[in-house]
């Protein structure tokens, strides 16, 4: 179901919506006063231990692949280690370095401007299509173009088509090579397939990809397994396994957060003249959080707490497990829904949706109420089509990328 008005929707009066944005605003400047050197060393500790874990990984590799005997379980080990320094780099590290959490530390190895991940998206153009457009327009049919990714039909009010009945295929083709859809994502493929891009504009993007793309595949699969001699394809083959995994793990956490059953959408009319408060209602419900321990939740970049990443998405990551405990109050207080359960559960609910959705509407039942309105072809919305952006969602400078070419 889109909602069109959350003030309708939660039943709240145009008071009561203002005040919880002023309560929000308070969490925000508790948080941002208290920040200090215990995050910093949070944020520093973990990066020391995401390289330690990476060259733990190299050198298990490079030597436990020499001996015969030492060969499968070196090959087992190095592996892990290098999968979870790729899972740590992306979801817990680049991920909020680039929504610029850490900026107020004013370390330039640890600032958004700065920050280059370990994956095949330049960080340039992850900064617009994640800072800008989901986390502006998060859930927004028509102008959030991670509904779906422009491959996936993820709401019963976008229009069905007979290549919908592929989805199973294209997801899990998605969720192996995340990694790479997740690079060509702010080329919008959408738009390029209804002609709608400019091609000046995507000749630079796709120049951009281009080059990230092959240093990912040189690094990992022509450097390392080089050093490596005779043992080259034990090396490559660890490399490349350790990209699923963290595919995989991307995938499922990101699908967690924002396609369980609760996480609704929002059409264009709920963006019109939308107030700071409201965009706060449309961030709690439209995200979804999963349970689960302190490891979990820093392997997941501390995504678990989605909800309160979509509120505050350039606080500190170490913090949201305290502010969850205030907002959740607040959600209760006001009986606003609050989404969360366990991975399995949330996950388990996304992939229901990613198939009953491959199918007419008419073919299926719709576990809430049917769209307002007839499903139809929302047009994708440009920069200069949608509003400009919220300071706290992180920069992005496109004249800035082209200057650095």
């Amino acid at each position: 179901m889109a909602i069109s008005d959350v003030k309708e929707y939660t039943h709240l009066t145009e008071e009561e919506v203002d005040q919880i944005g002023r309560e929000l605003d308070k969490i925000r400047a508790d948080i941002e006063e208290s920040r200090g050197a215990a995050d910093a060393a949070y944020i520093n500790r973990l990066i020391k231990v995401q390289r330690g874990l990476a060259t733990a990984g190299r050198v298990t590799l490079l030597a436990g692949t020499q001996f015969r005997r030492t060969r499968t379980p070196a090959w087992a080990l190095g592996t892990g280690f290098l999968a979870l320094a790729k899972i740590l780099e992306n979801m817990e590290i680049g991920h909020n370095v680039m929504h610029g959490q850490w900026d107020w530390m004013n370390d330039p190895e640890i600032h958004s401007s700065n920050w280059e991940w370990d994956t095949a998206q330049p960080a340039e153009q992850w900064k617009h299509s994640h800072n800008y457009i989901h986390h502006q327009f998060t859930n927004v049919l028509g102008y959030d173009n991670d509904i779906g990714y422009g491959i996936l039909r993820m709401a019963r009010e976008q229009k069905w088509s007979p290549a919908n009945l592929g989805q199973p295929l294209y997801n899990s083709l998605l969720a192996f090579l995340f990694e790479w859809g997740v690079a060509l994502h702010d080329l919008d493929i959408e738009r390029i397939r209804k002609g709608e891009k400019d091609p000046r504009e995507m000749k630079r993007q796709l120049k951009q990809i281009f080059r990230k793309g092959r240093n990912q595949i040189v690094k990992d699969y022509v450097v390392y397994p080089a050093l490596a001699g005779r043992q080259w394809r034990t090396v490559l083959t660890a490399d490349l396994t350790a990209n699923v995994i963290r595919n995989l793990w991307a995938y499922v956490i990101i699908f967690c957060g924002h396609f369980p059953d609760g996480a609704v959408h929002f059409t264009e009319e709920e963006i019109e003249d939308e107030s700071r408060s409201e965009w706060y209602l449309r961030q709690i419900l439209g995200a979804a959080n999963f349970d689960g321990g302190p490891l979990l939740h820093v392997m997941s970049g501390n995504l678990g707490f989605q909800i309160e990443h979509h509120l505050f998405p350039d606080l500190p990551s170490n913090r949201y497990a305290e502010i969850s405990v205030r907002v959740r109050e607040l959600c209760d207080k006001y009986q606003i829904p609050y989404t969360t359960g366990p991975l399995h559960r949330q996950y388990g609910q996304a992939l229901r949706t990613i198939l009953k959705l491959s199918l007419p509407n008419s073919w299926t039942r719709s576990d809430q109420p049917e769209p307002p309105s007839p499903s139809r072809d929302r047009k994708r919305r440009t920069d200069d089509e949608r509003p400009s952006r919220r300071t706290e969602l992180g920069g992005w400078s496109r004249s800035w990328a082209g200057a650095r070419g």
